[in-house]
């Protein structure tokens, strides 16, 4: 009997954390297929089921279409940004040596320590006054700046982990120190590279206190923001049906990405061990 508690004891508590994490999705789905009257029913499944939720979110003057898109190019363009330089960043970090390199990384790490909120003013009159107020811009660079230091925070560690010798061996062979990076090292560093792209895209993707205050215009306005802005019949009640119905389908491409990049870390884990 200890055998067996000890042998199931371990899948019974993953169980149990999958699906106090889960709850909370699970019930903004269910509750996206209730009607606007059943919208407070306590029923395990919605009964009956309906749509009428999500004809409302890509109906009306809701212009949440757009505002998908518009998170599309935000965390899109943050996340190629991020990478690139992070990736550059950080591999410099990892393999140049100069006084008080550790400083210089505690000191990346740190700007990332600021709450948003409290740079929310300096951010307004700074782009009120170059005129990025309700542009693309002026999401994408604050978003960097928080999401930067981390990225070269983890492929710096990531990249002190790979062996010296390979570009040595690279450079044997002829290659500069940039096609030695590009040839060698860059392949093998796939992994560490994918799962720093998930993270800024999903931080990116979920970003709100930034678009919220940079942004007034609908035609340039991310998901979350527009779904904090739904109106219901009024104009004034909060449309919980529609809300969660607009929330399932900003999730739902997250979960599709992580899956999709989680599929190429192992392929990308794979390979570089085979070499």
């Amino acid at each position: 009997m200890t055998a067996l508690v000890r042998r199931w004891a371990p899948y019974l508590g993953v169980a149990l954390i999958v699906c106090y994490c889960l709850a909370p999705f699970y019930w903004m789905v269910v509750s996206s297929f209730r009607r606007t009257s059943d919208i407070f029913d306590k029923s395990p499944l919605p009964s009956p089921w309906s749509l009428e939720n999500y004809q409302a979110v890509f109906g009306g003057n809701n212009a949440f279409g757009q505002s998908l898109v518009n998170s599309l190019v935000v965390a899109g363009t943050t996340t190629v940004l991020t990478v690139l330089l992070g990736t550059l960043a950080g591999f410099a970090l990892a393999r140049l040596t100069f006084r008080f390199k550790n400083l210089v990384l505690s000191l990346v790490i740190a700007t990332s320590m600021f709450p948003g909120i409290s740079l929310i003013v300096p951010l307004l009159k700074l782009f009120t006054d170059i005129g990025w107020v309700n542009t693309y811009h002026s999401m994408i660079v604050p978003n960097m700046s928080f999401a930067l230091p981390l990225a070269v925070w983890n492929l710096t560690t990531f990249f002190r982990q790979l062996p010296f010798e390979l570009e040595e061996a690279a450079r044997v062979d002829g290659c500069t120190p940039w096609q030695a990076f590009r040839k060698v090292i860059l392949p093998i560093a796939v992994p560490g590279v994918f799962t720093t792209a998930i993270i800024v895209f999903v931080t990116s993707w979920n970003e709100f206190i930034i678009a919220l205050s940079m942004v007034n215009q609908p035609e340039t306005q991310t998901a979350t923001v527009r779904i904090s802005q739904f109106g219901g019949v009024s104009g004034f009640d909060s449309p919980f049906g529609t809300q969660m119905a607009a929330g399932v389908v900003v999730t739902v491409p997250l979960v599709i990405a992580v899956l999709l990049f989680q599929r190429r870390i192992v392929a990308g884990l794979t390979s570089g061990g085979l070499k």
